[in-house]
């Protein structure tokens, strides 16, 4: 196989930063080819879409991810020697450690536990207050996560802004990267030193607490992980949790836009809170692609692709691709009610298999805390003051401009408790 290489390629970095999420869509729809073919950074790149690419990308047979993740990214999102850069053996033993603490019904039930009793303390402290619903809820987060996974964390203000600075800052230069950067190394030397004074018995991690599980975890060669990889891994399960307050705060938009949703989700209707969280997770923007690199000459539906080239596969235009959804542009959750979605069609974090490939062990996990705290916010009252409420799409990761700012919340009344049946009387 001999692709050759095109000098009429041109590069695409500068489109890619002015148009953030419409840049690879847009390259799709004025292609007929199966792929796209540009350049990012000088580098040869090809773009996939769709069910039938996901399976290809996430075969590590074609796509490996080791080599892919450039250096600022993991300097500010994943961190360095993270699970993300494995491959093969080392990546499914590391991986099974995220899964034995995300995916298991009695972990996922304790950590949206913790995080409903916060959410529902929180609330009393808005009430009469104008709030932030992002910062607000990144606080929330922050702490519920921290008791689950057996961190001690008197203020969380500090550790919250510095783990939505990590996922603010990954995908842009300037300012907010180098905020990341900062954010992370402040984090990575706090849990570093925590792990070590577990090991030495100075310090106690909680039994079966995600703190104690890293720590005491050995990976495929049998060793203890570094401190500062067992440190970056730590991050790789609270930061994530807390990044829900992305859409959380998209839901407070959804319900701006369209209220009449809001009755359905203050019932007790499980079902259409679940399915207003995959909705949640299809509209909105959160990552545009993923990549990783061939492992070798491949072929996708007759185009050459020369090993070592980065691939990418669109998230964000497969999310809203009309060919897997009616009215991709519309925000309507009865769409998941009708069918559930499949793995290789909404693939907001990513796809592929989650227990053996690259797929992100915590939907489960996003999934639930959505569905805990998404009825909430729609049972509460609270006027939307004029702000700012566009989401650009040129900003990555994109967020509402203002945060969703919230006037006069007043708490739910509290359901009052069911009357006693009366006892018959004796005959």
């Amino acid at each position: 196989m001999n692709p050759g290489r095109s000098p009429l390629i041109a590069d695409s970095s500068l489109a890619l930063l002015a148009k953030g999420y419409a840049w690879l869509p847009d390259r799709r729809r004025r292609t007929s080819a199966p792929l796209v073919r540009t350049r990012l950074m000088g580098q040869p790149v090809v773009a996939l879409h769709g069910p039938e690419a996901v399976r290809f990308f996430y075969d590590e047979r074609h796509v490996e991810r080791r080599s892919a993740l450039p250096g600022p990214v993991l300097s500010t999102l994943f961190g360095h020697g993270a699970v993300h850069t494995l491959d093969g053996p080392d990546h499914r033993v590391r991986k099974d450690m995220f899964l034995s603490l995300l995916t298991g019904a009695e972990a996922v039930a304790g950590l949206v536990d913790r995080v409903a009793a916060e959410w529902d303390e929180a609330v009393e402290s808005w009430s009469g207050r104008r709030v932030v619903l992002f910062d607000e809820t990144s606080r929330v987060l922050t702490r519920g996560v921290c008791q689950w996974a057996g961190l001690v964390v008197e203020d969380v203000g500090p550790l919250a802004r510095d783990l939505v600075a990590m996922v603010d800052g990954f995908a842009t230069a300037g300012p907010r990267h180098w905020r990341a950067r900062r954010a992370r190394a402040r984090c990575e030397t706090w849990l570093a030193r925590l792990v070590e004074d577990v090991r030495a018995g100075t310090a106690t991690a909680p039994a079966g607490s995600a703190l104690e599980g890293i720590a005491r975890h050995r990976d495929a060669d049998g060793r203890l992980l570094d401190p500062h990889t067992a440190a970056v891994e730590l991050l790789n399960v609270i930061r994530p949790t807390v990044a829900v307050c992305w859409f959380v705060t998209y839901a407070g938009h959804a319900l701006r836009l369209r209220p009449g949703l809001r009755d359905r989700l203050t019932g007790d209707d499980p079902a259409h809170a679940v399915a207003f969280a995959h909705e949640l997770r299809r509209f909105y923007p959160f990552a545009p692609f993923v990549g990783g690199r061939a492992v070798t000459d491949l072929e996708w539906r007759g185009e050459p692709i020369r090993s070592g080239t980065l691939v990418l596969l669109d998230l964000y235009g497969q999310n809203h691709d009309p060919a897997l959804w009616d009215d991709p542009y519309t925000f309507e959750p009865r769409r998941f009610l009708e069918r559930p979605p499949a793995d290789d069609d909404l693939i907001p974090q990513g796809g592929g298999d989650r227990t053996t490939g690259h797929r992100c062990p915590g939907e489960d996990v996003t999934i639930a805390l959505l569905r805990a705290l998404v009825p909430r916010l729609a049972r509460l009252e609270y006027e939307v003051p004029d702000q700012d409420l566009r989401i650009p799409l040129n900003r990555m990761p994109a967020r509402v401009r203002s945060g969703f700012v919230m006037d006069a919340v007043r708490a739910p009344a509290p359901t009052p408790a069911p009357a006693p049946a009366a006892t018959p009387a004796a005959p």
